[in-house]
């Protein structure tokens, strides 16, 4: 009997919150099958069987929150279903699992079809290189692997293929997955008012907690000034298209910030450290956060050395990040690690507002939207110019004023002149 162990989740995470069990006791599983998925703080985690054989016991139930190292389930020695006969499957499952009485048609649309692609997968797991992600859609669909198309080099299936892929039944999978914690009911009433009450989601209840502690640890100042977008757009406009053509990526705003901001950050070296006790550390490494609006809440996937990328690749890593960010697809290594934030609330239509501290981090820049605004030239000339409103908020403990004052300015003077940032790289 092997024990089923939460495994290290990653740097300063020590539980989770099981969201949903893909098996249950009775059932055959594979070595690498995936039996559960787990919410932490900052992305969701598949836990896989890591030896064939029949589960024995499940310990913890969906919605429970769990610890890094703890057993919560077991995995004892048996068949695991190499090569069932058709009738075998089904009459196990029935014996194994009937149904409830509670809730009969929800749990008939989440365990009838993985129980059926748990029998389908197990004959070939270990032919089919397929994600993950692409196994839990499979198992859910009752999607045989083995005649899904993969259009990847190497044959590898992922979530879309199987999204794509031309089943025959195809009734039964639009059934809605049952939450891991119902909301409670719509009839609650408060002085007499109905209203809608729903326990936070564990990210959410992070983020909140974090962005209070940001407030209350850090001496958080915001500085603003406003940057002409005349060159920038004129530049995209006369380059889109050759750029796009040798690149095969859209030539957008983020590169031209990225850019200016590490610029900016090697003339001003402190908006790029952040304080343990009582040293300042200063990285030598410019690892330019991009925050990002998913369903589950903000969050801020981590681009590598931007000061070593080009336009095209800065470009191509947001938007594959973003892609990620909202199909809940993030790595905690993507997540990590950041020295200096950038978040746009332009894309969304704020003219206006003060970013909070990605702690420890002690600079997040904010952009915003682009308006069109009179604009005094000279002392006897006006002109309508495409204007942003940017904000950099600062921790005071270790960045002054004047400081924080020069380093936005540099980042105003970098994006009016963006033909030094291409120049430069």
């Amino acid at each position: 009997m092997a024990d089923i162990i939460v495994p290290e989740l990653g740097e300063s995470i020590s539980e989770g919150t099981i969201t949903k069990w893909f098996v249950k006791v009775g059932d055959n599983v594979n070595q690498g099958d995936v039996l559960l998925e787990l919410e932490t703080d900052k992305v969701n985690i598949e836990i896989s069987a890591e030896s064939n054989g029949v589960v024995g016991a499940i310990n913890k139930s969906d919605g429970e929150v769990v610890f890094v190292g703890e057993a919560i389930g077991s995995i004892g020695e048996g068949a695991s279903s190499p090569a069932p006969s058709s009738a075998e499957p089904q009459a196990a499952s029935e014996q194994a699992a009937p149904a409830p009485v509670a809730e009969p048609v929800a749990v008939a649309a989440a365990t009838a079809p993985a129980s059926a692609a748990q029998a389908v997968e197990s004959n070939s797991a270990a032919s089919i290189t397929a994600s993950p992600a692409a196994r839990k859609l499979a198992r859910e669909q009752g999607i045989d692997l083995n005649q899904v198309q993969s259009k990847d080099a190497i044959g590898r299936i992922y979530p879309d293929n199987v999204r794509t892929h031309n089943q025959p039944q195809t009734t039964a999978t639009p059934a809605p997955k049952p939450a891991a914690a119902p909301a409670a009911a719509a009839s609650t009433t408060v002085e007499g008012k109905q209203v809608d009450r729903k326990r936070m989601s564990r990210r959410r209840a992070t983020i909140a907690k974090r962005l209070v502690e940001a407030q209350r640890t850090a001496a958080m100042l915001t500085t603003f000034n406003e940057v002409d977008m005349t060159a920038i757009l004129d530049l995209r406009k006369r380059r889109k298209e050759t750029f796009f053509e040798k690149n095969e990526v859209n030539l957008g705003f983020m590169s031209f910030f990225t850019k200016a901001v590490v610029g900016a950050l090697k003339q001003y070296p402190l908006l790029n450290a952040e304080i343990d006790g009582d040293d300042i550390v200063i990285k030598k490494f410019y690892d330019i956060g991009i925050a990002v609006a998913a369903k589950e809440g903000l969050v801020v996937p981590v681009v590598r050395d931007a000061d070593r990328l080009g336009f095209a690749e800065i470009e191509r890593n947001i938007g594959e990040l973003a892609k990620k960010a909202r199909a809940n697809t993030l790595t905690l290594d993507e997540l990590q690690g950041g020295s200096f934030t950038i978040t746009n609330g332009g894309v969304f239509g704020s003219l206006l507002s003060t970013p909070i501290l990605n702690t420890p981090q002690v600079g997040i820049l904010g952009m915003h939207k682009i308006q069109i605004r009179p604009v005094a030239i000279d002392a006897e000339r006006m002109e309508n110019r495409p204007m942003m409103y940017i904000a950099l908020s600062y921790d005071h403990r270790i960045v002054d004023g004047s400081e924080a004052v020069r380093f936005l300015v540099t980042v105003k003077e970098l994006l009016e002149d963006p033909e030094q940032l291409l120049l430069q790289g």
